[in-house]
C-alpha cells in the first residue's frame, strides 16, 4: 500500500511524508474523518513507509505490522474465552487485500455475525502487550494500527492507555476512529491527531475513471451521489442491480398510489416484504433519497441533484408530484417504515399501511 493509491487527502500524506523525513514519527497517531474518506487507507501506507519491506507487506503479514481490531464471539470458543484478533486474522487480511475501503458491516459479514456486538475485548489488550514485549523482527519500527478503538470495553480501554502512557522503543500506535468522542478522554489527549476531510467529487470521479474505467459522465454522477465517501462510490457500483431494482419498485409503487389500485398496492407490499429486513431496510433508504431528490429536481439545478440518468429520466414526470404539502410528511413516513422494520415489526404489515398512505399523499397539492 503506496500514498499513491490513496484517493486525495493530499496535504495529510504531505504532512506524514515530513514526519518520516525528519524522524518526528510521534508514538501515537489517530486518523479521524468522514466515513469513506480513506483514513484505514492512509494509516496503512504510513505503516508501509515505516516498514519498508514491500513483499510482506503484500499480504500484510509483516511480523512488525500488529492488528487490533473488534471481534465477536463464536459459537465455538469456550466460556472463558476472550475473542481477539488472532481469531479472525484470515478474515481480516482477505478483507483488506480486497481494498482498504470498507465499513463495520462488511467486517462483521466477513465474521460471520448475526446479532453480536463486536468489541475489542481486555483479551485483545492483552495480547497486543505480549507481541510487543519481544524484540521487533526487522530491527526497525513496530507498527499498531487499532480500527475502530472506539470499540474496545472498559477493560481494553484502560490496558490500551497503559500501553499508550508506556510506549515500547520505536514502536508507533496508529488509531483509526469513526467516533473519537467515544474513547476515553486520556487516550484523545495522548494522541496526535490527524483530520481527514471528505473527498471532493473530482477527486472521486478522477479515480473512478481511472480505477474502474467509467466514462467520465457516469463517474461524475456517482460521485456526486457518494457525498465525498470513496466506500459509497465503490459500494453503489456493486449494488447498481439493487438499485434499479429499487427504481422499479419505487416507480411502482407511485404510479399504483396514483391510480388507487389497492389489489396491485397488496401485491406490491407483498412482494417488498420477501425481500428479507436488511433490503428492505436499503430500500426505505433508497425511497427517502427518492422522494429528496424528486423534490430537488422541480428547482431546475442540475447541481442539486444527485441521481443516475435512470433515476433522472422518472423524475422528469414524477418530480411534481413531490412538493410543499407533501415532502416532511413522504419523509416521516419513511422514517418510520424504517424504524419499525428495524425493531423487527411485521413488514407487511408496515408496507401495506405505507402503501394506503403513499395514496393520499401522492395527491396532495400545496
Amino acid at each position: 500500500m503506496k500514498f499513491e493509491d490513496v484517493i486525495g487527502q493530499e496535504a495529510a500524506k504531505r504532512s506524514l511524508q515530513r514526519m518520516i523525513d525528519e524522524d518526528r514519527v510521534p508514538h501515537a497517531l489517530m486518523f479521524c474523518g468522514p466515513a469513506g474518506c480513506g483514513k484505514l487507507a492512509l494509516a496503512l501506507a504510513f505503516a508501509s513507509r515505516l516498514l519498508k519491506d514491500s513483499r510482506l507487506l503484500r499480504r500484510w503479514t509483516h511480523p512488525d505490522l500488529h492488528f487490533t481490531y473488534p471481534t465477536i464471539k463464536k459459537p465455538g470458543m469456550g466460556s472463558e474465552h476472550q475473542p481477539v484478533s488472532d481469531d479472525f486474522a484470515r478474515e481480516w487480511r482477505n478483507l483488506i487485500a480486497d481494498g482498504p475501503y470498507f465499513a463495520l458491516e462488511q467486517w462483521l459479514e466477513a465474521m460471520g455475525a448475526e446479532n453480536q456486538q463486536a468489541v475489542i475485548t481486555g483479551g485483545e489488550s492483552d495480547a497486543l502487550a505480549r507481541k510487543l514485549s519481544v524484540k521487533s523482527g526487522m530491527g526497525g519500527y513496530r507498527v499498531c494500527i487499532i480500527w475502530l478503538p472506539e470499540r474496545m470495553n472498559l477493560t481494553s480501554a484502560n490496558k490500551m492507555l497503559k500501553l499508550l502512557e508506556e510506549p515500547p522503543a520505536r514502536t508507533v500506535f496508529l488509531l483509526v476512529s469513526e467516533d473519537p468522542g467515544m474513547l476515553l478522554e486520556t487516550i484523545r489527549s495522548r494522541v496526535q491527531r490527524v483530520q481527514l476531510r471528505r473527498l471532493d467529487d473530482t477527486e472521486i470521479a478522477d479515480a473512478l475513471q481511472q480505477r474502474r474505467g467509467l466514462s467520465p459522465e457516469t463517474a461524475l454522477r456517482t460521485a456526486r451521489m457518494a457525498g465525498g465517501s470513496w466506500l459509497t462510490a465503490i459500494q453503489s457500483l456493486r449494488t447498481d442491480s439493487e438499485n434499479r431494482m429499487f427504481l422499479d419498485l419505487f416507480t411502482m409503487l407511485m404510479r399504483r398510489a396514483y391510480t388507487r389500485s389497492l389489489p396491485e398496492l397488496k401485491q406490491w407490499s407483498d412482494s417488498v416484504a420477501t425481500l428479507g429486513r436488511e433490503r428492505q431496510k436499503r430500500f426505505l433508504r433508497y425511497f427517502s433519497r427518492m422522494i429528496r431528490e424528486s423534490f430537488m429536481y422541480n428547482f431546475h439545478a442540475p447541481q442539486l441533484s444527485y441521481m443516475t440518468l435512470e433515476e433522472e429520466e422518472f423524475a422528469k414526470r414524477f418530480a411534481p408530484f413531490i412538493n410543499e404539502a407533501n415532502i416532511l410528511e413522504f419523509a416521516d413516513m419513511a422514517d418510520l417504515a424504517l424504524r419499525d422494520i428495524s425493531q423487527n415489526a411485521n413488514a407487511k404489515f408496515v408496507l401495506s399501511d405505507m402503501a394506503l398512505h403513499t395514496i393520499i399523499l401522492v395527491r396532495k397539492r400545496p
